[in-house]
Formats: structure tokens, sequence, C-alpha cells
């Protein structure tokens, strides 16, 4: 699977923010008349956390997880002349240009480790996949999973890939794994990493990732604050799943000694 196809739309309604998020995520109408979750690119973490959002989702789909579908979603400044908050208009503004939308699933309800359903296979699936893409956010706390239709559905991978933050430091983290694998909300359920680790490896082959990461707007990737370029970003990116990749037996050892 190396063909990765985003639609691009336009956000033609606001309808209301979703609080429960710390970056004020919205449901809004797009002109395919669609209802998304919107990601602002003006929240917090700004497009990094979009980027991440972007290739973790895109990486869980190619691995077999359901993901609810990731558009592109332009963003005009109309919005937030007609926001009477304060908060949300600041967002707004600032969010102007593209932006990434997940598809609403209407009646989806949160995933509840007391009582909702994940079978062995999905969970070692997500377990991995959290390991590899770094994902801190996957927690009893912040479970960041939805039931929909009797199946579980994998949203908010915004928390991954936290070395791009510092990109001085970026390469430190090619040789490290991840300890925090032990909060994972889906590790008691997750007794097949040895097996989906084979089908991990295979789905996501170079021309995958490479595909991936080609799709990340540019403009994304561009901030003067930044020591790389955005070819350079890519590069980095591409260089740190390779490398997570490589050593995905040590992973599974550690997910496997956590659990």
């Amino acid at each position: 699977m190396s063909k990765i196809d985003i639609r691009t739309v336009d956000v033609i309604k606001y309808i209301t923010p979703l609080r429960e998020g710390g970056s004020l995520p919205a449901i809004v109408e797009a002109n395919d008349g669609f209802l998304y979750v919107l990601k602002f690119r003006g929240a917090g973490q700004g497009t990094k956390a979009l980027i991440a959002e972007f290739i973790g989702g895109e990486l869980a789909r190619a691995i077999g997880l359901k993901v609810p579908e990731l558009v592109f979603m332009n963003l005009d400044d109309s919005f937030s002349k007609t926001e009477p908050d304060e908060e949300i208009q600041d967002l707004l503004k600032f969010s102007v240009g593209l932006n990434l939308g997940l598809h609403y699933l209407s009646g989806s309800i949160t995933f509840d480790p007391l009582v909702s359903v994940a079978d062995a296979t999905t969970s070692s699936k997500i377990v991995l996949l959290d390991s590899i893409i770094s994902n801190i956010d996957r927690t009893v706390k912040n479970t960041n999973l939805l039931n929909w239709n009797k199946e579980l559905w994998v949203i908010d991978n915004g928390a991954s890939f936290y070395f791009h933050h510092n990109w001085n430091t970026w390469e430190n983290h090619l040789t490290r794994t991840f300890p925090l694998i032990k909060d994972h909300v889906l590790l008691e359920r997750a007794t097949q990493l040895n097996a989906v680790s084979k089908t991990i490896v295979k789905e996501l082959d170079k021309a995958t990732i490479e595909a991936i990461i080609h799709k990340i707007p540019e403009d994304w990737l561009i901030n003067e604050s930044d020591s790389l370029t955005p070819d350079q970003k890519r590069k980095a990116y591409m260089d740190y799943l390779n490398s997570r990749l490589s050593k995905i037996d040590t992973l599974v050892k550690e997910a496997e000694d956590a659990r």
C-alpha cells in the first residue's frame, strides 16, 4: 500500500467546539456535505500536532486499523469575524489556511477499558503502533479510542513524534525505545504482539512510509524557529520510522515485559 489519497475540502460552517480536548477542536461542516472534527493549526502545538495526527492516522490505516477519513481542510478568515467567543475567535484567526479534519463518527462513544470490547489482535496492533510513533497519550485517563458500529476506531495521534518539538536533538531519539508503553490502555489485551509485528513490518514498507510523509503539506513543515528545512524534516520522519521498524523485536519485548 504505497498510494495515499487525501482529499482537500473547504469549511463552510463552524458548528460547535469540543471542549474535552485541550486544543479546542470543533465539529464543522465541509463543502462535501459531511461533518468533520477539525484540528486547528492555530492551537497550542501548532502544525506539529497536525503532522503527528496525520502520520499516525495514515500509518494506523496502513496496518488495517479503523481510522476516520482524514482530510485537509481550508479555513478562510470569515469565521473569526462572526464568532462571539474571544478564545475561539483567536483560534479561528490563527488557523486560516490548511488544517486537518477527521470524519465525524456520529453516535460513537469513548472507549472505556472497564466495559468496552477490544480484541487481542487489534489491541496488539495499536500498542505496537503507539510504540513505533512514540504516542504518549493513549492511557486509561485519555484513551483516544472510540467504539463505533461495534468496532474500535483510532483517533487523536497528535501527541506522537515528540522528538519534533526540538529538531536540534531529534537524532538522539533514533536509538531509544518507548518505556512509556507501560501506561498504554490496551497493554493488558495486547497478547498478539509478536504475530502482529510481522504484519506491521510488511505493511509499513519504505514506499508506504515515503508516500505518507510526502503528503504532509509543505507549509506545515515551515517554521522559522526550527533548524531544519521541510525536506530535511521529511527525511527525519522517514529515518525515525524506519529506525523504529528495524528494532521492532526490541519494542515487542519491551511491551511484553511491561505487560
